[in-house]
């Protein structure tokens, strides 16, 4: 699969979009990436779609950030409301920042009862990463083998799906990830984690390392989606414990109602985590991200070091997430995203009925996972064929995404007003392109 820049030196993009994406490359350099092998010009978003510069609509079934609908009235009113009235930092008094403290800490269980804010899900990771050592006096942080937890030195160390190149330190140790599909019949997938991460544990503590942290993201986005069964979390969760050190739950992906059945994907599991991180959907696109925790964990971190983010917590940024939070129970997302995302599955299973390509489909909510394959039995990943068909379905205006160790795993993570007839378009174009391949 050519990616967007080889395709344009290839050739086979408009002269516009050829400009503009050597433009991009010569002002931003290479580091960034695009997506598609023909890339996208959005100018416009409403709901669950976006429209490029000649006014076309695109469903998008990928953007997880704008979670409560792009441009969503109430947010853009609450921002530009207060961003008329004052935005400053937190070192003024605010009642914006506690009424939204107040309102967020109320989603968890009671020991989860302070707050802090950052602008970014990759800054709330390093700062769970930065209490966690704190608390513990250790420096060991298990991640899983491509995961993904953001881009600061601190946490790029602990995201293997960024490459091999990135350096990590002696302190950090990688698990596989709980993958039900290509386990053995029969495979007690809570017990082999919980087996991997205390194996992890040992090999620290064998080279004087102490364990400061288990950190996962809840649903395991980056290394393929894998969220059932529900449960699965808890023994190994107790293995860090009991080894001194505490589970941060990253929620950047999975939270603010996204597995439908819950608020946030630790839940799920019946687990208690030490930290909980947050991003992505917090403010619906607006740069706002943060941490609920027990207090007791925060104590030495509060007592050894000061902490200021000029911009984290700001009353903007309140405001934004407290419209967030607002649309989420006003309109009952949470309910749609458990009542659509599993007549979304539904759908996809009965494709799989259809097409030997589709291995298997998984996740909850609107976090979806479908494992494509060559071959069932030896379960080979249809990789290129998974490029493929993402291009294809954005040939037909669908956006979509693939994830997973070898690229196969199709991502779905609508917007959570997401409805069945969003469904159902998303799956007879998925039909007609897998009938095309």
């Amino acid at each position: 699969m050519l990616n967007a820049y080889d395709a344009a030196k290839a050739g086979l993009l408009l002269p516009a979009e050829q400009q503009m994406i050597a433009r991009r490359q010569r002002l931003l350099g290479p580091a960034y990436r695009l997506f598609y092998e023909r890339p996208l010009h959005f100018v416009r978003g409403e709901g669950v779609h976006l429209y490029d510069e000649q006014g076309r609509e695109y469903l998008d079934v990928y953007n997880n950030v704008a979670s409560v609908g792009h441009c969503h009235p109430r947010v853009v009113e609450a921002i530009a409301r207060q961003a008329s009235t004052l935005n400053t930092h937190t070192r003024y008094l605010h009642d914006g920042v506690l009424e939204y403290a107040e309102r967020l800490l109320a989603t968890f269980p009671a020991s989860l009862s302070q707050a802090m804010f950052t602008c970014t899900g990759s800054e709330a990771n390093d700062l769970a990463v930065r209490i966690a050592r704190a608390h513990t006096g250790g420096s060991g942080v298990i991640v899983t083998q491509l995961a993904y937890h953001g881009v600061t030195a601190a946490v790029a160390e602990l995201s293997p799906s960024l490459g091999k190149f990135v350096p990590r330190s002696a302190a950090v140790r990688t698990v596989p990830a709980p993958d039900l599909y290509r386990a053995a019949p029969g495979t007690d997938i809570a017990a082999g984690f919980a087996h991997a991460v205390q194996a992890a544990i040992d090999d620290m503590q064998r080279h004087g390392i102490q364990p400061a942290a288990l950190l996962v993201d809840t649903v395991f986005s980056s290394d393929g989606v894998y969220t059932d069964p529900p449960g699965f979390l808890m023994p190994a969760v107790d293995a860090i414990h009991a080894a001194g050190g505490i589970f941060i739950a990253d929620e950047v992906q999975a939270g603010f109602g996204r597995t439908g059945s819950r608020m946030w994907g630790f839940q799920r599991h019946g687990v208690l985590p030490d930290i909980v991180t947050m991003g992505k959907p917090m403010g619906n696109g607006h740069p706002v991200a943060g941490i609920a925790a027990r207090p007791e964990v925060l104590k030495t971190f509060g007592q050894q070091s000061r902490y200021f983010n000029t911009f984290g917590g700001n009353p903007v940024s309140c405001a934004a997430a407290l419209a967030v939070l607002d649309v989420i129970r006003d309109e009952a997302l949470q309910e749609n995203a458990a009542v659509v995302g599993a007549y979304l599955r539904q759908g996809l299973q009965a494709l799989a009925t259809r097409h030997a390509l589709i291995g298997d489909v998984r996740g909850v909510g609107f976090f979806i996972g479908v494992e494509l394959v060559k071959d069932r039995d030896s379960k080979t990943p249809a990789t290129e064929e998974t490029g493929r068909l993402v291009n294809g379905l954005r040939e037909k205006r669908i956006l979509i995404s693939a994830t997973g160790p070898s690229g196969n795993v199709l991502k779905m993570r609508p917007q959570l007003p997401f409805s069945c007839a969003d469904a159902d378009l998303l799956l007879s174009s998925l039909d007609d392109v897998i009938a095309r391949l």
